[in-house]
C-alpha cells in the first residue's frame, strides 16, 4: 500500500470510529479478532492431539503448564494489552501523535520487563509450581521440560501481544489478524514436525512443541518490530527518551486488567476446589460444564477489544455521548450472544457436555450447573463488555473492585456455604450465578453514575482536525 493509500485508510478508520455508524463498525473490527482468537484455539487443541501421541506423563504435563501459559497470554493480550490499546486510543482521539509514536516505544519496554519476569519465574521455580498443582513422576519431569521451551518465549510473546495491541488502539486490526493467522498456519505443520521428525529431520518429542513455539513467536516478534519501526502502519516506533507518565497511562489501566485476568481465574480455582467436597465426579462435571465459559471468551474478548478501540478515541476527542453509546451497543451484542448460548446450553445441556463424556455421574454436576448458572449468561456479557468500556475510558478501578466483590462472593460464599452450612451442589451453584448478577448489576450502577467517565461532555472544537495528523 502506498503512503498517501495508507494515511487516506488510517483517516477512513478514524472517521468510521468518531463518526460513523456504532454497530458495523465496532464488528468491522471484532470479526477479525475473533477469528484469529478462534484459529488460536485451534491450534492449542492440535498441539494437544499431537503431545497425546506422546504418552500419558507428556499430556500431563502439558495440561500442567497450560493455566499458566494461558494466565500469561490473557495478561498480555487482554490485561497489560488492554492498558497499551487505552492509552494508544485515547492519544489517538486526542491527535497527540508523538504520544502514540512514544508508546510504542514504552509498550515493547513493558513486554521486554514483564516477558523477563515470567521467563526468569517459571523456569527457575516452575519444578515447584507444578508440583504443587499435583504433578509428580515422569508427568512432573514432562511439564518442567515444556515449561522451559515454552516460557524462553515469554519476551517475544509479550511484544507480539503488546504491538498487536498498539496497531488494534488506532483502529488496525487486520496486520494482528494476519499475524495470528500465519502463525496458526506455521505451527499446524511445524509441531509435529519438531515433535516426531520427518525423514532426516530429528524429532525433539515434547521439546519440539516448545521450540516451535519459540521459532513462531521470535519470527513474529521480529516482524512486528520491523513493521512498527518501518512507519508503514501509519505511526512509527520512535526512540524518544522514556517518560514515566506514558508508563503510567499503561500500567494505570493494564495492571488494574491483569489482576481481574487473575480475578478470574482465582475465582473459578475456588470454586473448583468447594465443588471438590462433593467428589471427583462432581469436579469433572463441573470443569466440563464451566469449560463453556472459556468457550465464549474469544468471541467477547473480540467484541471488547472493539470497544477499547472506539470509546478511547471517543474519550480522546471529548466525545463522551458517543463513548457511551458504543459502550450500550457493545453491551447489548454481548447480551445478545451470551444470552442465547446460555438458553441453549440450559434447555440442552447434554449437547455441550456429551462433547466431552457420556459418564452419568458427571453429567448430572454439569447438567445441574448449566441448569442454574447458564440463564444468566447475559450478566457475564454485561461485566465483560463494561469491563473493556472502562479500559477504554482509562477509569476502571470500581470495576475491579466488582471484580473483588464476585470473588468473593462466590468462592468465599461458596465456600463457606458447603464447608459450614452444608448447602449442596445446587446451592453453591446458586452462589455462583448469584454473584455474576450482582457484579453486573454493580457495573451497570457504576456506568450510571458516571464514574467510569471523565467529567466534560463536550466535544473539544478541535478534536475532529488534531486526531488527523
Amino acid at each position: 500500500m502506498k503512503p498517501d493509500s495508507r494515511e487516506t485508510a488510517k483517516l477512513a478508520r478514524q472517521e468510521a470510529i468518531l463518526n460513523g455508524p456504532v454497530f458495523s463498525t465496532m464488528m468491522r473490527l471484532a470479526v477479525p479478532t475473533i477469528l484469529v482468537l478462534i484459529a488460536q484455539t485451534l491450534v492449542s487443541v492440535a498441539e494437544t492431539y499431537y503431545v497425546s501421541f506422546l504418552g500419558t506423563p507428556a499430556l500431563i504435563g502439558v495440561a500442567l503448564v497450560f493455566p499458566v501459559w494461558m494466565l500469561m497470554t490473557m495478561m498480555a493480550a487482554g490485561g497489560i494489552g488492554g492498558g497499551v490499546a487505552s492509552a494508544v486510543a485515547r492519544a489517538t482521539g486526542a491527535g497527540k501523535h508523538d504520544d502514540v509514536n512514544a508508546l510504542i516505544l514504552h509498550s515493547v519496554v513493558v513486554a521486554i520487563v514483564f516477558g523477563l519476569a515470567f521467563t526468569a519465574f517459571f523456569i527457575g521455580l516452575g519444578e515447584h509450581i507444578y508440583a504443587a498443582m499435583g504433578g509428580s513422576g515422569e508427568a512432573l519431569s514432562a511439564a518442567h521440560e515444556y515449561s522451559v521451551y515454552v516460557f524462553f518465549a515469554s519476551v517475544p510473546i509479550w511484544i507480539v501481544n503488546l504491538l498487536s495491541a498498539v496497531l488494534r488502539g488506532i483502529g488496525n486490526v487486520k496486520v494482528p489478524a494476519a499475524v495470528t493467522l500465519i502463525g496458526a498456519l506455521v505451527l499446524i505443520p511445524l509441531s509435529p514436525l519438531l515433535i516426531f521428525g520427518l525423514g532426516p529431520i530429528k524429532g525433539f518429542g515434547l521439546a519440539g512443541a516448545g521450540m516451535a513455539i519459540n521459532i513462531f513467536y521470535w519470527v513474529a516478534a521480529i516482524a512486528m518490530l520491523r513493521y512498527m519501526a518501518s512507519g508503514r502502519a501509519g505511526i512509527q516506533m520512535t526512540f524518544v527518551s522514556l517518560r514515566w507518565p506514558l508508563f503510567c497511562e499503561i500500567l494505570n489501566v493494564g495492571l488494574l486488567a491483569a489482576l481481574g485476568t487473575i480475578q478470574l481465574n482465582v475465582m473459578v480455582l475456588l470454586v473448583t476446589g468447594a465443588v471438590g467436597v462433593f467428589g471427583v465426579d462432581a469436579i469433572g462435571g463441573f470443569g466440563t460444564a464451566s469449560r463453556l465459559d472459556y468457550v465464549l471468551i474469544p468471541v467477547l474478548f473480540g467484541i471488547g477489544t472493539a470497544i477499547v478501540t472506539m470509546v478511547g478515541i471517543n474519550v480522546g476527542a471529548r466525545q463522551i455521548d458517543r463513548a457511551k453509546r458504543i459502550t450500550w451497543v457493545g453491551v447489548a451484542v454481548s447480551v445478545v450472544f451470551t444470552e442465547v448460548v446460555g438458553l441453549l446450553v440450559a434447555v440442552f445441556p447434554g449437547v455441550w457436555l456429551g462433547l466431552f463424556t457420556h459418564d452419568e455421574s458427571v453429567l448430572v454436576t454439569g447438567e445441574l450447573y448449566l441448569q442454574i448458572v447458564a440463564p444468566f449468561y447475559a450478566a457475564n456479557g454485561i461485566l465483560f463488555a463494561l469491563g473493556f468500556a472502562t479500559q477504554g475510558s482509562g477509569y476502571m478501578w470500581k470495576m475491579f473492585l466488582v471484580g473483588t466483590v464476585r470473588l468473593i462472593l462466590a468462592a468465599g460464599g461458596g465456600w463457606i456455604a458447603v464447608e459450614y452450612f452444608n448447602v449442596g451442589q445446587a446451592g453453591l451453584f446458586v452462589i455462583v450465578m448469584g454473584s455474576m448478577v450482582i457484579a453486573a448489576l454493580m457495573s451497570v450502577v457504576i456506568d450510571r453514575s458516571g464514574a467510569m467517565w471523565p467529567k466534560y461532555n463536550k466535544q473539544s472544537p478541535s478534536a475532529l482536525r488534531t486526531v488527523r495528523y
